[in-house]
């Protein structure tokens, strides 16, 4: 059976982007910009992007284009015999089980917020309103049922239909929607009165606010952030790549995506920075500056019923073209896995990820006495935790070495499948660098990220 294609560059570079863009960069970025120092964190945001999310993300779609096969196959089609690199395989799959696991859940919420913005449920309310109204969502069992549900079932439905007609079509039009929101809002921010030292706080450097907080916290938390926003280190890519042609090299590809990503992700940042700073909002109050910040910003704008309408469906756009994408590589997987078909995959797995999702969708109501790591910790700390520390890394170091040493892959097949094509090229000089340090670089994140995390 003829493997699908994408109809276009600009569909693959809007999948692979939209697997990328959503909380990572609309939800997690300001907020870790606030705690982190501003400018200084967003500088060596972009160095750890580049040094980093450009090779690996290269790699995963080199696999998925070679192999021609789904995140949970790809290492039989291309591994030695006899070698155990697919193990790798099913941890994959089953990372991508658990990012959907808290991901559809964070995306019921976005559209609830819409919702509530658009019907005008926050206008009047003050800060300690919007906290309480917060507080009642999460605590609504039902409420967080339901939209972790519609999550689940628009990921289900589009992933059901052809790759063309469902999945491509779907995203292109939502991420070009996303793309337009999201300068509308950004210049409505920029130009907010008293808003130019957001401006400042957030693209100025400031070395001493990096000092105070740890240089070494500052960098793991940029590192962390540059994996996390490119969903690399599970194979979400690869599946990209396999619906891709040879026309275009892949390291050109991966620069196309990141940029995307960035932008999306900096744009957010015009978009909240400002309009705190000119309200007097703290930018470092973390995950609550989504959902407990932003909407009081908004009751005090003009208009500012239609920009915090405006505001949610880009965010509910950002988090469901992440719950395609992910929905997308765990069908194919799964249907590749058990040689059923898509439909009955689509049907199949929609169901076993809403079961899978209902602890974290409860982890606020229900199951809230369930505290994973001590103290406020909820289910939904730990399944980020396993995705976003564990796996991710470890699946990214495994990626790059079977990419390069003789028992995996190999380096010349790598540069083979990579080169194919026009546009930027892996060099030579390269090899050195994503052989040796990458992977070193990487597995310090790794252990640091650990070790901070726990203290």
């Amino acid at each position: 059976m003829q493997r699908e294609r994408l109809g276009s560059r600009l569909g693959f570079i809007l999948l692979s982007a939209g697997c990328a863009i959503g909380i990572g960069n609309v939800w997690k970025f300001p907020y870790m910009v606030g705690q982190y120092g501003g400018g200084a964190f967003v500088l060596l945001y972009l160095v750890c992007l580049i040094a980093i999310g450009v090779p690996v993300m290269t790699i995963e779609f080199s696999l998925g284009r070679a192999s021609q096969k789904s995140p949970g196959r790809l290492y039989q089609a291309l591994e030695p015999k006899g070698s155990k690199w697919h193990i790798h395989g099913y941890i994959s799959v089953i990372g991508s089980y658990l990012l959907m696991m808290f991901y559809t859940t964070v995306s019921g919420w976005m559209m609830n917020y819409f919702v509530s913005m658009a019907t005008g449920k926050f206008e009047g309310l003050d800060s300690a309103g919007i906290n309480d109204a917060f507080a009642a969502m999460q605590g609504d069992a039902l409420t967080n049922v339901v939209y972790m549900g519609i999550a689940v079932l628009i990921g289900a439905v589009v992933c059901s239909f052809s790759l063309q007609k469902g999945l491509e079509r779907v995203t292109k039009v939502m991420m070009l929607l996303l793309l337009a929101i999201m300068v509308v809002l950004a210049v409505n921010s920029v130009f907010t009165e008293g808003g130019s030292e957001g401006l400042e706080f957030y693209l100025v450097p400031d070395i001493e606010r990096m000092k105070n907080i740890g240089i070494g916290k500052v960098i793991v938390a940029a590192m962390n952030q540059a994996f996390f926003t490119l969903s690399l280190g599970m194979g979400a890519m690869a599946i990209f790549g396999s619906y891709l042609g040879k026309e275009r090299s892949l390291m050109g590809e991966s620069v196309n995506v990141a940029v995307l990503d960035t932008f999306v992700a900096l744009t957010s940042g015009l978009i909240i920075f400002p309009a705190c700073f000119a309200y007097g909002i703290e930018v470092d109050s973390g995950p609550g500056l989504i959902f407990q910040t932003l909407p009081n910003v908004f009751n005090n704008l003009p208009m500012g019923r239609l920009w915090g309408s405006l505001f949610f469906v880009f965010m509910s756009f950002a988090a469901l073209s992440t719950v395609l994408a992910v929905f997308e590589g765990i069908i194919a997987s799964f249907s590749e896995m058990t040689g059923i078909s898509k439909k009955k995959s689509c049907l199949i797995n929609g169901i076993l990820i809403f079961v899978l999702s209902l602890p974290c969708a409860f982890g606020f109501n229900l199951l809230s006495d369930i505290h994973p790591f001590g103290g406020a910790s909820t289910i939904m700390d730990l399944e980020d935790f396993i995705v976003s520390n564990l796996i991710l890394p470890i699946g990214s170091i495994w990626f790059i070495l079977f990419c390069t040493t003789d028992k995996g892959w190999g380096w010349n097949n790598f540069i083979e499948e990579a080169n194919a094509g026009k546009g930027l090229k892996v060099q030579k000089w390269m090899r050195g660098y994503i052989s040796y340090v990458l992977p070193v670089i990487v597995a310090v994140l790794f252990v640091i990220g650990l070790v901070t995390y726990f203290q």
